[in-house]
C-alpha cells in the first residue's frame, strides 16, 4: 500500500510587523488578517493540515477564538523558514508550505498548485510559483521580486532588479515587448527533511544582498522548481494595501 503524503500548511505570523505592527490583527471588514488567510488556506484541496505559528500570546488566543490550530514558536525567530521549521520539528508531516500571513486574498487553487510542483517531482526539494509581469511598473519596481526559469522549469535566479536585461532595447519600458518576464509569487512548498537542513544553513552573500531567502537554496547548490501561475495575490505591507483589500472584499460580499 501506498503512503499518502501529509501536507501540512504553515502561517507564520509574527506581531512586531516593522511597517505594520500587529499586522496578522488587522480588521479586514469584520475578520482579522490571520483569519482570512488561514479560511483561504483551509480552502485548498491538498492540504492535510493547516497552522498558524506565532510568537505572540494576543495572535494565539485570536486563532484559537475562531477556531483555528496554532503553535507558539520562540520570539528570537525572524525569518519565515525558521519558523515554519520550528514547527516542522514538532508536527508530523511530508511537505510544508509556507503560507505569507499578510496575503488574506491568497488563491486556494494557487496553494494547490504550488504543491503539485513538489509532489509530481519525486526529486524536488523546494517548489514555488511564478506568474508573468504584463506592466512595466511591477518590472521596474524592485519590491516585485523577479525570477528566471529554464526549459526544466527549475529557478534560475531571483532578483528584485529585471532579470534578465534586455541589452538590445535602450528603452526599459519597452522590454516587455522583447522578452517574456517573470515576478515570484512568494509561496513555498518544502519537503520536511530539507526544511530542516535549510533551517541550519548560514545566509548567504546573495541572499544577504537582495534579501532573498531563496536564494541561500540556489547558493547551497539546490534546486527550486518553479510553476507557473495565473493566479495573483495582494500581500499587505502597508494600509494602503489593507484599504484595496478591503474594496475588494466588499466588492465581493456585494456580488
Amino acid at each position: 500500500m501506498v503512503k499518502k503524503t501529509h501536507v501540512v500548511a504553515v502561517i507564520p505570523a509574527r506581531y512586531a510587523s516593522q511597517r505594520l505592527p500587529a499586522k496578522p490583527l488587522l480588521d479586514l471588514l469584520g475578520k482579522p488578517m490571520v483569519q482570512r488567510v488561514y479560511e483561504q488556506a483551509r480552502r485548498a484541496r491538498l492540504l492535510n493540515r493547516v497552522i498558524v505559528a506565532t510568537d505572540d500570546k494576543r495572535i494565539e488566543d485570536v486563532v484559537k477564538g475562531f477556531g483555528g490550530e496554532v503553535v507558539m514558536t520562540s520570539p528570537d525567530i525572524t525569518s519565515w523558514s525558521d519558523r515554519v521549521a520550528a514547527v516542522a520539528k514538532k508536527v508530523k508531516g511530508d511537505i510544508f508550505v509556507n503560507i505569507q500571513g499578510d496575503e488574506p486574498l491568497i488563491e486556494p487553487r494557487m496553494i494547490d498548485e504550488a504543491v503539485r510542483v513538489v509532489l509530481k517531482d519525486k526529486q524536488a526539494v523546494v517548489g514555488t510559483l511564478a506568474k508573468r509581469i504584463s506592466s512595466e511598473a511591477e518590472l521596474s519596481n524592485p519590491s516585485v521580486v523577479k525570477v528566471v526559469v529554464s526549459k526544466e522549469g527549475k529557478g534560475l535566479y531571483f532578483s528584485r532588479s529585471t532579470i534578465p536585461h534586455v541589452r538590445d532595447e535602450a528603452d526599459a519600458s519597452k522590454w516587455l515587448n522583447h522578452h517574456t518576464f517573470f515576478k515570484h509569487i512568494g509561496i513555498y512548498v518544502f519537503r520536511r527533511n530539507f526544511l530542516l537542513k535549510f533551517a541550519k544553513m548560514k545566509p548567504t552573500a546573495l541572499e544577504q544582498s537582495e534579501k532573498l531567502e531563496q536564494l541561500r537554496v540556489l547558493e547551497n547548490g539546490y534546486e527550486i522548481n518553479v510553476g507557473i501561475t495565473e493566479y495573483d495575490s495582494i500581500p499587505v505591507d502597508t494600509k494602503e494595501d489593507a484599504g484595496r483589500v478591503v474594496r475588494l472584499l466588499q466588492l465581493q460580499k456585494n456580488t
